[in-house]
């Protein structure tokens, strides 16, 4: 599509593009000869803001990167008045720059995930989310997504821990003793998928121990496809591997995406401890 140079779409595209590389000069000098940018939207299906550039995620594919700089970027856009909490149309659902930058995987592989969602916070961010859609609680979208990190920085400033899922992919072994009876089948099954994910032993033991099926495929949107064994494997959790394994997750299992099983997924990824203990068990 043709944009004329100096029109909006125009000035909106090459402010985007300063965005997502990191220049803050032109950016800034785009801010300041037309202020009413920052609250501009692209003229694309996901009707995104400036600001959700930031997360590196929902957006154009090829616009999915993070500058090392993010974090000033970020900072002039918040200054300049953009909106902390705007909706974009993103992945079926309405979805703030918070919820995008928790399951983006550009800025954690850039370092500056945490730092970012300080900032949102810091501007007026709401720790809950806003929205519509599968991702509309930050906290566990970041615990889906396996940002540890993120979610602790959540719930230290504010975010709910009220559920039994949210606090077994925290590790709140206290709050999960106290949620786990009165939490419905669903829920637990969440609980499970997250605790493997992010290597809580202690809460899969408690988790098992009060009847979860170690062989049943995660829920839908928390890796649905394939197992509590395939995740823990993925992520490097040797304790709760070990644990699955002896509390009967079996070993034939394959993935619903690529058909694997967890000895498959570990090969692949490189966990040579784990993949050795998953091939003597094979044999025994």
């Amino acid at each position: 599509m043709f944009t004329p140079e100096g029109s909006p779409i125009s000035q909106f595209e090459s402010a985007a593009d300063a965005v997502i590389t990191g220049d803050l000069a032109t950016l800034d000098r785009f801010l300041i000869e037309n202020p009413e940018l920052v609250r501009a939207r692209s003229t694309r299906a996901h009707g995104a803001t400036l600001l959700h550039y930031v997360a590196a995620n929902g957006v154009e594919e090829d616009r999915q990167k993070t500058p090392p700089n993010a974090e000033e970027i970020a900072r002039a856009l918040l200054d300049a008045g953009a909106e902390a909490d705007a909706l974009a149309w993103m992945y079926g659902g309405q979805h703030t720059t918070m919820s995008m930058l928790v399951s983006s995987c550009h800025p954690a592989a850039a370092g500056v995930q945490v730092a970012l969602v300080e900032i949102l916070l810091d501007f007026g961010a709401a720790a809950e989310g806003r929205g519509s859609g599968d991702w509309v609680s930050p906290l566990m979208t970041a615990l889906a997504f396996g940002y540890g990190d993120a979610a602790e920085t959540l719930a230290r400033r504010g975010a709910r821990v009220d559920t039994l899922a949210a606090a077994a992919g925290l590790g709140r072994l206290a709050d999960v003793r106290q949620l786990l009876a009165t939490a419905a089948s669903e829920e637990r099954h969440r609980a499970l998928a997250l605790a493997a994910q992010h290597g809580h032993a202690e809460i899969v033991r408690l988790l098992l121990d009060a009847g979860e099926d170690a062989n049943r495929y995660n829920p839908k949107h928390y890796h649905g496809h394939a197992t509590p064994l395939h995740e823990a494997v993925w992520h490097g959790r040797e304790a709760v591997v070990r644990l699955l394994v002896e509390r009967g997750a079996r070993l034939d299992i394959r993935d619903a995406m690529y058909h694997a099983t967890p000895l498959g997924w570990a090969e692949y990824g490189g966990r040579t401890e784990i993949a050795r203990y998953l091939r003597e068990r094979e044999q025994a």
